[in-house]
C-alpha cells in the first residue's frame, strides 16, 4: 500500500539512481561517508533537570539566545509566555549544523 520507497524521487536521488525512473534496488547500500558532499548533524534541546537524574521538567524559559547562520539553525517549540507544558516531553527545540565532514559539522554545532 503506498508508494514504495524506491519509487520516491528524493530517496532515489539519495541513492544516485533516476528520479524519473521506477523500480528496487538495494536500500541497504550506504555510500561511505566521505563520499557525501555535505554531513548534517542535529541535537536535541530539552528541559530537564541534571539534579534530579535529568527528569524532565516544566516551566518559564526566561531566555533563548541562538542566531541561526549560513551552517547552523534551529527552531524552537515554547508557548507564548516562554513556557514548557508541563505535560509536553522535555524536548523543545532543535538544531542542526552542516560542513563539508561530520566533524566540521559537529564543530560547528
Amino acid at each position: 500500500m503506498g508508494i514504495p520507497l524506491y519509487n520516491i524521487p528524493e530517496v532515489r536521488t539519495f541513492f544516485d539512481k533516476d528520479t524519473l525512473g521506477t523500480g528496487e534496488f538495494d536500500l541497504e547500500y550506504y555510500k561511505p561517508s566521505s563520499s557525501y558532499p555535505k554531513h548534517v548533524i542535529a541535537a536535541r534541546i530539552t528541559a530537564e533537570n541534571p539534579d534530579e537524574g535529568f527528569k524532565p521538567t516544566s516551566g518559564k524559559i526566561e531566555r533563548i539566545n541562538f542566531q541561526s547562520d549560513t551552517k547552523v539553525w534551529g527552531y524552537f517549540s515554547v508557548v507564548a509566555d516562554g513556557g514548557v507544558h508541563e505535560f509536553a516531553d522535555s524536548q523543545f527545540g532543535h538544531l542542526f549544523a552542516t560542513g563539508d565532514t561530520r566533524e566540521e559539522a559537529r564543530k560547528s554545532l
